[in-house]
């Protein structure tokens, strides 16, 4: 099993109350699958990403990803670990404002002490590889909303990670400039051999996917991947 967390819990406190967000999940993720998680807002899908990929500790439970036991390990050998082995795509893509589309891409590689020659030939060919080399120079504010999301996705590619975690990857775009982020997802899935793990409340997206788990009351659903799109908009409404 490539990547999996058994019996995580997480609750957050407010105040003088607890929120619990999950009890005893569990999820079993194969090598070069690609999982679409489900469910209404607040169900926890962004929640379940960051503690898979690293970015929170759960309550209790463990996450293992190719044998690498996340959470016993240290803070610095866990940002080593997903520096190099997960990608993340965030919801509102997370690019730094000051920074220019190849300056951005070439972030996590930087971290990674690649020089900066070799950050800079990598960002590139990432970039054209989403078909943006004509915006490597332009800031994020001066992107649309969809050459914001294929920057992200290089971004996420750059360090050349097993693992692809992606938050609502389409939540703020079109139906068209969409669906080419869905078909960029698979594709770079595909020819990168990764497991990519998706958060979605997209019903197109999630008919790409091998597999669709619903989030609903802290448990996850195995659902039956939809063959029709019809079938994909009554599993992510559900």
């Amino acid at each position: 099993m490539f990547l999996e967390a058994r019996n995580l819990g997480k609750t957050y406190r407010s105040g003088k109350n607890e929120v619990v967000v999950f009890e005893d999940l569990s999820l079993d993720v194969d090598r070069g699958e690609m999982v679409a998680i489900v469910g209404r807002s607040g169900a926890g899908k962004s929640t379940l990403l960051h503690l898979l990929g690293g970015l929170d500790r759960p309550t209790y439970g463990s996450v293992k990803m190719a044998e690498f036991d996340i959470f016993k390990s240290t803070d610095v050998d866990l940002a080593r670990f997903r520096n190099r082995e997960i990608g993340f795509v965030f919801q509102f893509h997370n690019l730094l404002p000051e920074f220019n589309s190849i300056e951005n891409v070439m972030m996590p590689l930087l971290i990674n002490r690649a020089s900066f020659h070799e950050a800079r030939q990598v960002a590139g060919a990432l970039l054209a590889s989403v078909g943006l080399s004509q915006r490597a120079v332009h800031r994020p504010g001066e992107l649309s909303g969809g050459e914001q999301a294929r920057v992200a996705i290089a971004r996420a590619l750059a360090a050349s990670p097993r693992l692809l975690l992606a938050d609502e990857p389409t939540g703020d775009l079109d139906n068209k400039t969409s669906e080419t982020i869905h078909n960029l997802l698979r594709e770079v899935h595909k020819s990168r051999q990764l497991t990519s793990v998706i958060a979605t409340h997209n019903e197109r997206l999630a008919a790409v996917c091998d597999r669709v788990l619903h989030l609903e009351n802290g448990r996850l659903i195995n659902l039956q991947r939809p063959s029709t799109e019809t079938e994909a908009k009554l599993i992510v409404r559900r």
